[in-house]
């Protein structure tokens, strides 16, 4: 039975940038995922705010090299990327709205909910509270106390 966990934009960014102050704790966690056999999946929205915040936080050749070597392992199926349809993300409007009461959830991690669901991913990689406060039974990856929100 294959292992899937959903990547989330927080360690893709905490994996990007050496000076972060989680990229140690998402390095040892990511290679421990492979490790294990895990199959990362994330989104195209989530790629979305990884370039956007990348590019405001590290050297624009760093962004580049990282950025494409993420498209490298989609390419090459070490990653799945999976796509927000118009279905998925009128399911996520649904979310939006089920939710009123958690503002601060954004809209790529609503989105990231329906697909997780869709799947039946039930681990993901992230530092977010986001995926704790929603209450839909996450298993929330690395386990050691996370970081505030992004």
């Amino acid at each position: 039975m294959n292992k899937y966990i959903f990547v989330d934009t927080w360690a893709w960014l905490a994996l990007s940038n050496r000076k972060d102050m989680h990229h140690e704790l998402a390095r040892k966690w990511y290679g421990e995922m492979k490790a294990a056999g895990y199959i990362m999946v994330t989104s195209d929205y989530v790629l979305d705010e990884v370039i956007t915040a990348l590019f405001k936080n590290v050297v624009f050749s760093s962004a580049i090299e990282f950025i494409e070597s993420l498209f490298t392992a989609i390419n090459d199926n070490q990653i799945k990327l999976e796509r927000i349809t118009e279905t998925r993300f009128k399911t996520a409007w649904t979310l939006r709205k089920k939710y009123q009461d958690k503002p601060d959830i954004s809209f790529t991690d609503l989105t990231s909910f329906v697909l997780m669901q869709e799947l039946a991913i039930n681990s993901v990689f992230t530092g977010g509270a986001h995926f704790k406060h929603a209450n839909l039974g996450f298993e929330i990856m690395p386990k050691e106390p996370y970081s505030k929100q992004r």
